[in-house]
């Protein structure tokens, strides 16, 4: 009987035991709240006073901070003048597009006085994702950092930072960034580029009026820091350096990777990638700098660099400075802040694809994965640029008297006005989208040829939407064109991660390049850089149902037209379908 008791209460002992193992991590989450107020903010950059749109007040907004697991519900209450969506970049909102965010595609948007709360619970996910507006180009200044911790117990998978440090790379317009799409909108001509870019909201020491204000990142001697690096930029992808110091990077778009040591980091707009820096350097001052990759040939862009403070704490007079010897000028050389001139990194070129190439090239997971196939769904789509043709005059401006567009498989996509895709998909409205995305190129031809015949160049405007069943492996080639330009296209999937199999330049070929496929470790992402003049292939498991957008995150480029959406069906089951709508769900004017 003793031992008939003792067994009972082993069994017992273990069985609560593993029920707290399954009860613990759900018990350890917690549900979060914000309120983000939409509003315009009084600032002044580049020597001017002017008026942009905030979330808070805040510039860059506010820093959303959560465990895996969590439950965040975040009111947006819109008291600018425009309307307003937000989205919440990589987070996968499992059969919750409602929660997405992109104007017209999940959601009708947010009018001026009125609110809606997005509410989403974290599975599975962890690291530096981010949020911001998805609305017209309010994203220009109403963005903010969204970090995902591991679940409350759990380590990260490298040993833990003494401080960790969101590093936002942004642009600033003198003029307000609406007005910029809407004078290009009128004329047909590309948006003008950029004044300044900048790091955390400042443009740094090399820009007038701005060394007072200069982003600084505190460190010790020794202690090692963990940079959460974003690009919210619009349209220009950037190189990222540190002068005096090498980076470990250990994650990119909130998956892990395997560490590699790098002394450059290239960011795409959207892309996010988490890099260990080890405070090791002679104690002082240096420059944290971000300068531009500009792949397309000829065409402007914002050739500023933007510069932040790596500074060590009680560093002394006389540490390292640009020409090997202290200064007492301030780190613009304006009198000003003291101490010494920091060190500035060395930089790529501009058009350095190499640099850019082998950065990409040397992300991959951390461990073997299991890639999901065979392949039950492909799709083979251009990713470039494109010309309509019009009447010349005002509305005209474009290269050649034209008005300029982009398109995927020569559909430049046009988002509807009075229902969003999401709402029609899911209410059964009709004549709102097709469902005829072409899997193919309607046209073949050498893609990437810089003559590529002119009657080629002009797309046809339509609302898309290409139809995936539920659980099917998908495989998407993205091919850049040479169709006005050939240029690098940073491509993402709302909903998804994915599997980057393989990159190349030239036009694909399933026959040659297919072997190039990385079928063990390849790097799980939520944007990839399209090289410029080549291609992309990834793969996903089709398994959250919704409308969910694919574009280029150059918003000059989704403006043109250069995007589609996957429509991805639901399941047999009520787990496997996406949610009925909230009912706060932002009123559509039909």
């Amino acid at each position: 009987m003793a031992k008939s008791g003792a067994m009972k209460l082993w069994l017992s002992s273990a069985a609560l035991l593993l029920l707290c193992c399954f009860l613990l991590p759900s018990a350890l989450a917690e549900d979060r709240f914000y309120e983000f107020v939409v509003q315009e903010t009084l600032v002044k950059r580049l020597c001017k006073s002017q008026k942009i749109i905030t979330v808070n007040g805040q510039f860059p907004g506010p820093t959303i901070e959560v465990y895996n697991g969590d439950t965040v519900a975040i009111k947006a209450v819109n008291m600018a003048q425009y309307n307003v969506t937000l989205h919440w970049h990589g987070l996968r909102q499992l059969r919750n597009g409602w929660a997405d965010g992109p104007e017209f595609v999940t959601q009708c948007p947010i009018r001026p006085g009125g609110s809606y709360t997005y509410r989403f619970t974290i599975q599975d996910q962890e690291g530096t994702l981010w949020w911001h507006a998805h609305s017209s180009w309010l994203r220009a200044t109403v963005h903010g950092a969204l970090i995902i911790h591991p679940r409350r117990g759990l380590p990260y998978p490298f040993p833990k930072p003494h401080k960790e440090f969101p590093v936002i790379l942004a642009e600033w317009w003198r003029r307000d960034p609406i007005a910029v799409l809407r004078q290009s909108m009128i004329t047909g001509a590309p948006p003008n580029v950029s004044d300044a870019l900048l790091i955390n909201g400042q443009p740094g020491d090399l820009l007038p009026c701005s060394s007072q204000e200069t982003s600084i990142i505190p460190v010790v001697a020794g202690e090692t820091s963990l940079l959460r690096i974003i690009n919210a930029a619009m349209n220009t992808e950037l190189f990222v350096s540190l002068a005096g110091h090498r980076m470990t990077v250990v994650a990119a778009d909130a998956m892990y990777t395997k560490p590699f040591d790098t002394t450059v980091v290239l960011l795409g707009p959207g892309q996010t990638t988490d890099v260990l820096v080890t405070a090791h350097a002679p104690p002082g001052r240096y420059y944290l700098a971000a300068r531009a990759y500009a792949s397309a040939q000829g065409v402007p862009f914002d050739n500023t660099t933007a510069t932040a403070i790596f500074q060590y704490k009680n560093a002394a007079p006389g540490c390292p400075t640009t020409s090997g010897r202290s200064s007492s000028r301030s780190s613009s050389g304006h009198l000003g802040r003291p101490g010494p001139r920091p060190m500035l990194p060395f930089l790529p070129a501009f058009n350095d694809t190499n640099t850019a190439t082998a950065f990409s090239n040397s992300l991959r997971s951390p461990h073997p994965v299991k890639v999901p196939g065979p392949v039950t769904q492909e799709v083979f789509t251009t990713v470039g640029f494109g010309l309509f043709n019009c009447r010349p005059g005002p509305f005209c401006q474009g290269p050649n008297n034209t008005r300029f567009g982009a398109s995927m498989n020569n559909v430049s996509f046009q988002l509807p006005n009075t229902v969003s895709l999401l709402q029609a998909h899911y209410h059964h409205i009709p004549g709102v989208f097709t469902d005829d995305f072409p899997a193919f190129p309607p046209v073949l031809f050498d893609f990437t040829s810089r003559n590529v015949p002119r009657p080629l160049w002009q797309p046809v405007k339509g609302t898309k939407l290409y139809r995936v069943r539920y659980g099917a492996v998908v495989q998407i080639v993205f091919q850049d064109t040479g169709i006005f330009t050939a240029e690098e296209h940073p491509m993402h999937i709302h909903g998804y991660h994915f599997y980057v199999l393989a990159t190349g330049f030239g036009n694909y070929d399933p026959r040659r390049d297919e072997a190039k496929f990385n079928l063990v470790d390849p790097p799980s992402r939520n944007t990839i850089g399209v090289p410029v003049g080549g291609w992309a292939v990834v793969r996903f498991v089709a398994d959250n149902p919704g409308v969910w957008l694919v574009h280029c995150h150059i918003d000059a480029h989704l403006t043109g037209g250069l995007a589609m959406a996957l429509l991805v069906e639901d399941g047999g089951n009520e787990l496997e379908a996406t949610v009925p709508p909230p009912l706060d769900l932002p009123v559509c004017v039909l």
